[in-house]
């Protein structure tokens, strides 16, 4: 039976302590006594209507996928994270020759929190986090509009797993 090189084993080692001392987890932060969590509709301070319903369910969806928080009632719920959608914007990002825009950008701007109903504190807050999702424009109004929240659906997604990931594995 051969034995790894002393500093190879040396050099794991070194990782793992230097890890450590760090405070670096491989189970995230989250306080043992959260399981669950209540995700409340987000409230909408923008002109698009219906965007926090969009929002919201993706990240109960994400929860849900990601399956380490249960999601639900706010009366049963050990945490309660609450968010605001305050931007929402349309750019025009690409051009055909004749300058008819080809291709758009949606900008998605929310406000949020995470309090820990347990022992009535804040876990994290984070106020403008943006994603964007770019769409390209057919040649119909209706197609484009449809892009648009399909758009929006992509940028919802993206948005409820990096709320997860803050919600479960901030460092």
């Amino acid at each position: 039976m051969r034995r790894p090189p002393r500093g190879r084993l040396a050099s794991a080692l070194a990782v793992a302590a230097l890890l450590a001392g760090c405070g670096y987890s491989f189970q995230g932060t989250l306080p043992a006594h959260i399981r669950t969590v209540a995700v409340p509709v987000f409230a909408n301070r923008t002109g698009q209507p219906g965007v926090e319903a969009v929002l919201t369910r993706a990240v109960v969806d994400a929860f849900t996928t990601n399956g380490r928080l249960r999601v639900v009632d706010p009366s049963r719920a050990d945490a309660l994270l609450e968010g605001e959608v305050v931007g929402y914007d349309l750019q025009s990002i690409a051009f055909d020759p004749g300058a008819n825009v080809r291709q758009y950008r949606v900008v998605v701007t929310m406000n949020l929190r995470l309090r820990d109903l347990r022992e009535s504190r804040v876990l994290f807050e984070r106020a403008g986090y943006q994603e964007r999702a770019d769409f390209r424009v057919p040649a119909g109004v209706a197609e484009t509009i449809a892009r648009e929240e399909t758009a929006l659906r992509a940028a919802a997604a993206d948005i409820a797993r990096a709320i997860v990931g803050l919600t479960i594995d901030r460092f």
